[in-house]
């Protein structure tokens, strides 16, 4: 997902083999009937995305110098509900003109990704006039929570009109629950603020938990629980993501346009679920992400319905967040020692206080005055925002002209992040290695791009000339010139043989004579004539 389609310029597919000898023939012919649509697009869409320690690791890459150009990776990604569509009339092989995927989790470590298990893939041609739907349980790790998945995949390819089959990659994953971060293992250990104060110190001593479990406020241990209860993030309801690539037609014309789009369904996020500071974020506008390209710059668009979060807690709506304001910080700090001491504050918790907010011993909660301000210090900040729109446009002219356009989105980014007081009470190699995100969450990730020759995507095809004479091919004589001596020399191989033969035989059926020794030549007959 962080290589986003709209800033690719080509889906990548098996290159096409190339001839040793340029004047040896192609390593395959077109086929026959060959479809006249050229069309390529693609559309991908995760439900959520966990980094750590974002940009952080150099990308590597074969060429020398090329990796320092590119952007930096994550120390770990992991992607949850990934669904993926596209089509490429341009491919070498057959079964990569259209590929549906869902994918119930992937995981990139340093950039490098394994293959994810449990996947469901669909590939034409051969053609599918059905879809493939399967289900799995996610195994338990201790970053996430997955409930029961289900995925749907379905890819079409006509042999004979090629991508002039409606829609032509569609894929579907939902999601029965999802919780994420219990903890976070970027966090610096309080061992490790070695320059702290003594009155922070003192503060950290009186968590009821490490630093990389918000001082209590996240479960920790091997995974998630299966309410969400201890995450820094969790969905309690059924979500989905779906990702298609289809044709649509083009107003006042034969031709059509290709498509690309991306929607997710939503309903609420828990943030810190289990805790008198927990936030929920309801989604009062699902995103949708539409991508068409016509093949021409004026009449290609990019839609995208904008998501609006509201932000409660306890049923009071805190703030929102939508095209106007897109983010909104929310502070984590800890109390110091003599809180309690500040009037009206005797019975503050000694747990991290979320937002300006602290919890009483009744797990009531209580706006800090400015006076009590001053005994919080805060080590973190939850940034919450909607990613904007980022659209990328070319005009192309390989491997045909024509218009391709992209875009990408996010509808929700959480992101943990180090203030100045944190990286201050760190020793100064310790500072300089502590990235500006601790660890990021996205929800609802979206990309999508399409990519349609001038004019428009021509449905149809053409086929090869019959050749003329009842199959015969012209220009072709009935019996090729002798052009060289080793025509002759075959029958006259063969005439030598049989002549051979016939010798064979001629001698062996004569009699054989007797031979006279050389002693008796000259001697007269024992029996003269008379």
């Amino acid at each position: 997902m962080s290589a986003a389609p709209a800033l690719a310029q080509q889906i990548p597919t098996t290159p096409v083999p190339q001839p040793t000898d340029p004047g040896q023939p192609p390593i395959s012919a077109a086929p026959d009937p060959q479809p006249l649509g050229h069309a390529v697009g693609d559309a991908g869409t995760a439900l959520g995305m966990l980094r750590l320690l974002p940009e952080a690791v150099e990308t590597s890459a074969i060429l020398p110098g090329i990796g320092e150009e590119l952007p930096k990776q994550s120390v770990f990604e992991g992607g949850m509900g990934l669904s993926s569509a596209q089509a490429n009339s341009e491919a070498y092989l057959a079964y990569e003109r259209a590929i549906a995927q869902s994918s119930p989790f992937g995981v990139s470590i340093a950039g490098h990704a394994p293959q994810a298990p449990g996947s469901l893939a669909q590939t034409a041609l051969p053609d599918n006039p059905e879809p493939v739907t399967g289900g799995l349980n996610a195994p338990k790790n201790p970053l996430l929570d997955l409930g029961l998945l289900n995925g749907s995949v379905h890819a079409r390819w006509s042999p004979t009109e090629g991508p002039c089959v409606g829609t032509i990659a569609d894929a579907s994953t939902s999601l029965a629950s999802l919780s994420l971060l219990n903890v976070i293992p970027s966090m610096p250990d309080a061992g490790q603020l070695t320059q702290a104060s003594d009155q922070l110190k003192e503060g950290l001593g009186q968590l009821p938990g490490p630093l990389a479990q918000l001082g209590g406020l996240l479960s920790g241990g091997e995974k998630p629980n299966d309410d969400g209860t201890g995450s820094v993030l969790s969905l309690p309801n059924t979500l989905s993501s779906r990702s298609t690539v289809r044709l649509v037609d083009l107003p006042d014309s034969d031709r059509k346009a290709v498509q690309s789009i991306s929607t997710l369904q939503v309903a609420d996020v828990n943030i810190l679920k289990g805790t008198p500071l927990g936030l929920t974020i309801k989604v009062v506008s699902q995103p949708t992400l539409t991508v068409t390209s016509t093949g021409s710059k004026d009449t290609s668009t990019v839609e995208y319905t904008a998501p609006v979060l509201a932000v409660e807690r306890n049923g009071q709506r805190l703030f929102t967040l939508d095209a106007a304001n897109p983010t909104k910080d929310v502070p984590i700090g800890i109390p110091l020692p003599g809180l309690e001491n500040v009037p009206g504050f005797d019975e503050v918790k000694k747990v991290p206080v979320i937002g300006g907010v602290a919890e009483m011993a009744d797990e009531a909660l209580k706006p800090l005055t400015e006076p009590a301000k001053g005994f919080v210090l805060d080590l973190g900040v939850l940034r919450l925002s909607i990613a904007g729109l980022d659209e990328r446009s070319m005009e192309m002219t390989e491997p045909f002209k024509g218009f391709q356009l992209g875009a990408s989105a996010r509808m929700l980014d959480l992101q943990i992040l180090p203030t100045k007081l944190l990286k201050d009470a760190l020793p100064p190699d310790a500072a300089k290695k502590l990235p500006s995100s601790l660890a990021q969450l996205s929800l609802g990730e979206q990309v999508a791009r399409a990519y349609a020759p001038e004019g428009g995507v021509q449905c149809g095809f053409v086929t090869q000339p019959a050749p003329p004479g009842g199959g015969e091919q012209p220009g072709v004589p009935d019996k090729l010139a002798q052009t060289s001596a080793a025509y002759s020399a075959v029958p006259m191989f063969w005439t030598g043989t049989a002549m051979l033969l016939v010798g064979v035989v001629l001698v062996a059926a004569l009699p054989a004579r007797r031979r006279v020794a050389p002693a008796e030549v000259g001697k007269p007959s024992p029996h003269p004539r008379d």
